[in-house]
């Protein structure tokens, strides 16, 4: 008894990843669980491809049994000169399921995707909605400015549900690909060149998005998200990444505040309200106001945090930010100041 139940047990642990795998077992981030009207309409198109291609692929199972049954009749290398009715049936068979039937589907599928649903897919006119967010793609971290405020952030995106808003997609460096599966299709980030596209979330809730064209090492870690407030919400929220960032409060955040106007922190990011001005690295006045660190790598809470410092690239290897050597005393205050960035 206890043989069988490791050999039941075994086989389930096997199964498992299966199982996962042909569930679908994160819907995070498929556009066959759509959130948009945009994203549904995908969907349909893709399943009026799959529709069309198994129509397909039963006229060629149909083709191949109804050849080899005719030629079981006619007999294997029976002369066949001459036409007969038999044979022009054949062909009339051949033409219209071979030929004719598939050129249809393929018009059809041409008229749906090309004229139908890409064209709803589109970004509106700069003057048609009421925001523009700008993008910009970097290896390998997305960035996002509201046109008009001071806001700025990065990895997560905040836009008000039920609401179209204008995304300008550019690159800093390579070629990247803008991708929310459960609100558009794909934009690519090219540099020197400015791509719009539409999003627009039916309700409030968190979206996954994704880097879609290979840029590099960390390509797959490129992720982000973007959240579809309730419009009162993303006010307040705008409101609150316009402001600079707070004066440091306790002894512990003042002297790491310190730590990072001297040191090679500020050479790299911005803080504003403070003497930081860079624009290498992400914009960090609001940083404790994401809920991730390093493009969704690790969740933005202070032990990670304090790794993320100490040693990036053991979290994301070949990232721009170099390791950064800080005695705990300094780590500590350091890790004050930034937690008070909200």
């Amino acid at each position: 008894m206890k043989l069988k139940k490791r050999r039941r047990a075994a086989t389930i642990a096997a199964l498992l990843p299966l199982a996962a795998l042909l569930g679908g077992c994160d819907r995070r981030q498929s556009f066959l669980h759509p959130a948009s009207h945009q994203s549904t309409d995908l969907a349909g198109l893709f399943w009026w491809t799959m529709g069309a291609a198994w129509i397909g692929l039963g006229l060629v199972v149909f083709l191949l049994i109804f050849s080899w049954r005719r030629a079981n009749k006619r007999g294997i290398g029976k002369d066949t000169a001459g036409a007969k009715p038999g044979e022009r049936f054949s062909v009339f068979v051949v033409v219209s399921l071979g030929v004719a039937v598939p050129l249809a589907l393929m018009v059809l599928l041409f008229v749906i995707g090309d004229l139908l649903v890409i064209h709803t897919t589109e970004a509106p006119a700069a003057n048609a909605t009421k925001l523009t967010v700008q993008v910009v793609g970097h290896q390998w971290w997305w960035e996002f400015r509201y046109p008009g405020t001071t806001a700025v952030t990065a990895d997560e995106l905040h836009i008000p549900a039920r609401t179209p808003v204008r995304i300008d997609v550019q690159s800093d460096d390579v070629i990247h690909s803008f991708y929310v599966p459960r609100l558009n299709r794909t934009i690519d980030a090219i540099p020197g060149r400015t791509n719009p596209i539409e999003l627009y979330a039916d309700a409030p809730g968190r979206y996954r998005g994704q880097c879609s064209e290979f840029c590099g090492l960390q390509h797959a870690h490129m992720a982000f998200y973007v959240y579809a407030d309730p419009p009162a919400v993303f006010r307040r929220w705008l409101k609150n990444q316009e402001r600079p960032a707070a004066a440091p409060k306790s002894a512990a955040a003042r002297a790491g505040e310190q730590v990072f106007l001297s040191g090679p922190c500020s050479s790299c990011h911005q803080i504003r309200g403070t003497s930081a001005d860079a624009h290498v690295g992400p914009d960090l006045t609001h940083l404790m106001s994401r809920s991730t660190i390093g493009g969704l790598v690790a969740p933005n809470r202070k032990g990670y945090l304090a790794g993320w410092i100490l040693n990036s690239q053991s979290m994301k290897p070949g990232n721009d930010m170099p390791d950064i050597n800080l005695s705990g005393p300094k780590l500590q205050d350091l890790l004050a100041y930034l937690e008070g960035l909200k």
